[in-house]
């Protein structure tokens, strides 16, 4: 399945319940996959729960292997939201306050400006779930 504007990964059905499914996926880095990581101590691997609403799936049982797709929209969007936009409020707070005050200062009010950010993110998170559906193909 090689769909341009779908991201597939390939995981196993942890539980299956009324109002959710997790399935349990292997994320690797790059670094995973290359031939002198056994020599190198970058690579890196961890299981991660997903969840998936069950109408945005079939029948699937606990220990099933199954693809769990996402639009690759959604992907740029949690990588916008995740890692961009934050970098852009530390750059941009970093150059305002140290024009304003020391460059200790201005450090460190950079990186508080991170503390609401991921705040807020926290309290929108139900709505941003909404917006990152998985679904499942068996």
């Amino acid at each position: 399945m090689s769909n341009p504007e779908c991201i597939a990964k390939t995981g196993v059905v942890q539980s299956v319940d009324r109002d959710r499914i997790l399935v349990r996926i292997l994320a690797e880095s790059a670094c995973s996959a290359c031939h002198a990581k056994g020599a190198c101590t970058a690579s890196d691997t961890s299981e991660k729960l997903i969840e998936v609403n069950p109408a945005d799936a079939g029948e699937v049982k606990p220990g099933q292997v199954v693809t769990v797709n996402m639009a690759a929209s959604a992907g740029n969007r949690a990588l916008f939201f995740g890692y961009i936009l934050p970098f852009i409020a530390v750059f941009l707070t970093l150059l305002i306050f140290s024009t304003l005050t020391s460059e200790a200062v201005a450090g460190a009010l950079s990186l508080a400006i991170l503390i609401p950010y991921y705040l807020i993110l926290f309290l929108l998170r139900k709505r941003m779930a909404s917006r990152f559906r998985f679904s499942i193909t068996t």
